[in-house]
């Protein structure tokens, strides 16, 4: 049977309706946007980022589909000077899926008009100096996976309109001026993979919805002013590899749902409020490698579950209130590298299965009320660079195979009850650069080995030893046998020969007379001897101070700031703060000195001496000039050449200095700079590259001449490595967020 099909008048009239309106909008969408490629070149050009005659699609960073219409725009590199963003049309690429302007100069507002871009999948516009607020129209790209604004100027607080790009997966707001807090919408994001809010001003609680974002790998919020408890719905996080809440003001307990957090790598809690037990379940995070939760208000014992932390290469827990015995347990931990107990109320002896942690460089155990002796054990492992164990209770003598530590840099077992000899090889440790024995019962004779070396700074004071050395005396302060340590035993040996003819010879009263004059005479000699040179000692040879003018003395530092007054603070680095001090003779220098915990750690401790390493090797007009330095455990401090107009980056975010530092004088600040860099990768022995170098970090004098700073995380190339680096900053380690942030 024959089928036949009828349309009415009313669908035809629908139909050409519907025509007639998609002619409609495809005309109004052509009026509207770019009506070809030739807009889009003329777009480009007047950018003015481009000098070019050729074709736009063939221009350095513009790639375009087979129609001609540009698809990417990929801009980088510190070399470039781009200027104001607003200066691209961004209405005139209605086909662009990726922008990427990473470090190009960029400044002024992120332009509200970016939200026409709505095919775009991925926005860079990182390491800019880019400022205003975040703008809302952000929230029209709802296409985009990738968000890199890190390392700007932004403020203002985040818009919670971003919880509809939905499709987001990477999204970093690291290192601004943001303010407000984290939006509950966030929530909605539940394809977000990392989420970088680090280095910023948010405030208020983390809220609970971030529980719903169950793709997370890294979470990052620390360096915030973050207040309240940790939620405990981030235990829902169960593909979580990274979590770092540092450096805020989080209280109450660490939520016991952390332990469900199987694939967590790095949990770092450290400097909060925090307060209450470390919750065992912890223990089940077996691909754990780094724990740091120090600097809190922690109590109770280390939890033994930690021994199921076999891939555990750092655990910090320093600086809280913790109590008990230290868990044997922890010598399960093979691949520790990093283990700092410090400053608790720890008790009981150290386990002798730390022997079995043969990785470890750098062991700290002071500040607590440990016992017992000093495992011999200690001495299997092999690579220990730093050892402290000083300010307990630990008894008994050293252990002879703590000469097995060859590598060993910093050994401090100070304030402690260890008694009997010094081991007399002791002094063999050849990489010590700093070795405390002090305030203990040591008895016997100084080692010849440890008399004669020349360590950057030792201490064995405040015991009961006998000998001489060629060291200042003060490292020999409060002793009972010594006599007149630098000048060695000769003297002594001499008052015995008198005290013996005293009494063999009562009966000559005349020889008796002369002997003691004789005595008496040359002993004032020999204190005018000790005199000039403790005055030596004081003008900078004991705290490696050079000269200056002829003189800097540690105590006209500590006179001149009032023992680092907090009115002499002029600022804060990336480690310690500034201090201006003028000296007796009218000279002003800068002194860069670590806090009390800052010295406690390695990292700023490594720093610091990397410092000292650098600026020490290197003679450049533009590059800081450091006059000398103090390194004791009770006060570490630079000493610098003041610069008096500070960094370039305070300079330029100050509106009536930023109009002194004219286009001539900023061409001669950046001259300046390239000089040092040109010094540093060219001219120097080892080429050095600095790391760090920001305007934060390059110091201004009196006439704008321009100094570059800060070389606690430079590195030194070897020509001959394979790799081509020298570590010379740090010891750390990268989780897998930060190295894929780095590359961003």
């Amino acid at each position: 049977m024959a089928s036949s099909i009828i349309i009415s008048p009313a669908v035809v009239e629908v139909t050409t309706t519907s025509i007639m309106m998609i002619m409609l909008f495809s005309l109004a969408n052509a009026i509207s946007s770019p009506s070809s490629s030739t807009d889009e070149a003329e777009a480009l050009r007047s950018t003015g980022w481009w000098n070019s005659t050729s074709a736009h699609c063939d221009w350095d960073g513009v790639y375009c589909n087979e129609a001609g219409r540009v698809t990417q725009i990929v801009l980088y590199g510190s070399e470039k000077e781009l200027g104001e963003l607003s200066k691209l049309e961004f209405s005139s690429f209605p086909s662009l899926v990726e922008l990427y302007l990473r470090d190009c100069g960029l400044n002024g507002t992120i332009p509200h008009q970016i939200g026409t871009l709505t095919q775009l999948t991925y926005l860079s516009l990182s390491r800019n100096n880019l400022t205003g607020e975040l703008p809302l129209s952000l929230a029209n790209l709802t296409q985009l996976e990738y968000l890199f604004l890190y390392s700007n100027r932004l403020h203002g607080s985040i818009p919670p309109e971003i919880g509809k790009m939905k499709n987001l997966i990477n999204f970093f707001l690291s290192d601004n001026n943001l303010t407000g807090v984290i939006p509950s919408s966030f929530g909605n994001l539940t394809n977000l993979i990392y989420l970088y809010l680090d280095t910023n001003q948010i405030s208020g609680f983390i809220p609970p919805q971030i529980g719903k974002m169950k793709n997370l790998v890294s979470l990052e919020l620390s360096y915030n002013g973050l207040h309240g408890p940790i939620p405990p719905e981030i235990g829902k996080l169960k593909n979580l590899e990274l979590l770092e809440l540092s450096y805020n003001g989080l209280h109450g307990t660490i939520p016991p749902e952390i332990g469900k957090l199987k694939n967590l790598e790095s949990l770092e809690l450290f400097y909060n409020g925090l307060h209450g037990p470390i919750p065992p379940e912890i223990g089940k995070l077996k691909n754990l490698n780094i724990l740091n939760l120090g600097y809190n208000n922690l109590i109770g014992v280390i939890p033994s579950s930690f021994g199921n932390l076999t891939n555990l290469t750092s655990l910090t827990l320093g600086g809280n209130q913790m109590s008990g015995f230290i868990p044997s347990e922890i010598g399960k931990m093979k691949n520790m590298i990093f283990l700092n107990l410090g400053y608790n109320s720890l008790a009981g002896v150290i386990p002798s299965s730390f022997g079995n942690l043969t990785n470890l460089i750098s062991l700290i155990l002071r500040g607590n009320q440990i016992n017992g002796f000093i495992p011999p054990e200690i001495g299997y492992i092999l690579d220990l660079l730093y050892l402290d164990l000083s300010t307990n209770q630990i008894s008994g003598f050293i252990p002879e195979e703590i000469l097995n530590l060859k590598k060993l840099g910093h050994l401090d077992i100070s304030n402690n009850l260890i008694s009997g000899r010094i081991p007399s090889e002791l002094g063999n440790l050849k990489e010590a650069k700093y070795f405390n024995l002090s305030h203990n019962n040591l008895s016997g004779t100084i080692p010849p080995s440890i008399s004669n070396n020349m360590w950057t700074l030792f201490d064995l004071s405040h015991n009961q030893l006998e000998g001489q050395s060629t060291a200042p005396l003060e490292a020999f302060n409060h002793n009972k046998g010594l006599c007149d340590g630098i000048k060695g035993l000769s003297h002594c040996k001499k008052r015995h020969q008198i005290i013996l003819i005293i009494v063999i010879s009562l009966s000559t009263t005349l020889l008796l007379l002369v002997a003691v004059l004789g005595f008496l005479f040359r002993k004032q000699k020999i204190r005018k001897n000790q005199l000039a040179k403790t005055t030596k000692v004081k003008n900078g040879d004991m705290f490696s101070i050079w000269d200056y003018d002829g003189v800097i003395a540690y105590q006209d530092i500590i006179q001149a700031t009032e023992d680092f007054d907090i009115k002499y603070c002029i600022g804060t680095g990336g480690y310690g703060s500034v201090y201006r001090a003028q000296l007796p003779s009218g000279k002003v220098v800068a002194l860069k000195k670590l806090h009390g915990w800052e010295r406690e750690d390695p990292t700023y401790l490594k720093s610091f001496e990397n410092e000292v390493q650098m600026l020490s090797r290197i003679q450049h007009r533009n590059i800081m000039k450091l006059h000398g330095f103090c390194l004791h455990n009770r006060c570490m401090f630079l000493v610098y050449k003041y610069m008096e107009k500070g960094s370039l980056y305070c300079m330029l975010r100050d509106e009536v200095e930023a109009v002194e530092l004219d286009w001539i004088k900023r061409v001669n600040v950046v001259k300046g700079i390239a000089n040092a860099l040109s010094y540093m990768h060219h001219d120097s022995t080892l080429p050095i590259i600095h790391r760090d170098i920001s305007s934060n970090n390059i110091l201004l004098d009196s006439k704008l001449e321009a100094f570059v700073a800060d070389f606690g995380t430079a590195r030194l190339l070897d020509p001959d490595s394979s790799n081509q680096t020298l570590l010379a900053g740090t010891y750390g380690y990268i989780a897998p967020g930060k190295l894929y942030y780095n590359l961003h």
